[in-house]
């Protein structure tokens, strides 16, 4: 990997954790610490980081956790109308599971006219803003908080859902690709993903179509692991195509 690839990835791995460790990067990008240390403060002379003793963590952080903001909010027309589209797949009194997202996210303003769900969760916003709502029961995990995501994250989290049975799971990712599968920038997130994608009776990816093609670097699985993807309508006609052949159900959210 080129500097400037490892780099990218660094900071989109930031966007996702809020921190990270010198010693833990130097791992996972398979370069010393020196080198590391020389990619952060290449970011941080950029303006999105800053560098502390031993690592950096992403410099929006503080403010965007008070404000309860979420990080990732491009293409946020597109991820509102999925999120409008995956909530008509929901059924009054079912139980759910949300995977923390601004997509999933997206559905909570039209989750709110259902009535009787049970909603599991690892996402904090999703918690605080279905918890007020009058018949609805919602469950969140325990784990490490994430504050990019406003989520929960590692083995703990992952524990929760071991126990959970759920009618349908409502699916994030930050990479789509037919080779690589679904991607994710840190490790941590492949543990609770697995697990709710085994207490789920139905997998819905819910992304917009700009995530088609972007590989991130830590990968879930195959696409095989979804039933439905719901996406915008932008989407290419071959990659629709390429989703419906390998027997996922692709849904166009206008």
């Amino acid at each position: 990997m080129l500097a400037e690839q490892r780099r990218l990835k660094i900071l989109e791995l930031l966007r996702e954790e809020g921190s990270a460790r010198v010693r833990d990067l130097s791992k996972t990008f398979s370069v010393s610490e020196p080198t590391i240390r020389q990619d952060l403060e290449k970011l941080e002379a950029g303006g999105s980081i800053t560098r502390e003793h031993g690592g950096a963590f992403l410099k929006s952080v503080p403010q965007q956790v008070q404000a309860m903001s979420l990080e990732h909010l491009e293409n946020m027309e597109k991820k509102h109308a999925i999120g409008r589209k995956a909530a008509t797949f929901v059924d009054h009194g079912e139980t759910i599971i949300l995977d923390a997202g601004s997509t999933t996210t997206e559905m909570v303003d039209f989750l709110i006219e259902k009535q009787n769900l049970k909603v599991m969760t690892n996402a904090l916003n999703i918690v605080l803003r279905l918890g007020a709502i009058p018949g609805f029961t919602v469950f969140s995990s325990s784990g490490q908080f994430k504050p990019p995501t406003l989520s929960l994250t590692g083995e703990k989290a992952a524990e929760f859902f071991s126990d959970v049975h759920a009618s349908k799971l409502f699916l994030a990712t930050a990479g789509i690709s037919f080779d690589a599968g679904l991607t994710y920038p840190g490790f941590n997130d492949l543990y609770v993903k697995k697990a709710m994608i085994k207490a789920a009776k139905e997998v819905f990816l819910v992304a917009d179509s700009t995530k088609i093609g972007k590989v991130s670097l830590a990968s879930l699985g195959g696409l095989d692991l979804i039933q439905t993807f719901i996406t915008d309508t932008s989407i290419a006609d071959e990659d629709r195509r390429r989703f419906e052949d390998m027997g996922v159900k692709v849904i166009l959210a206008e």
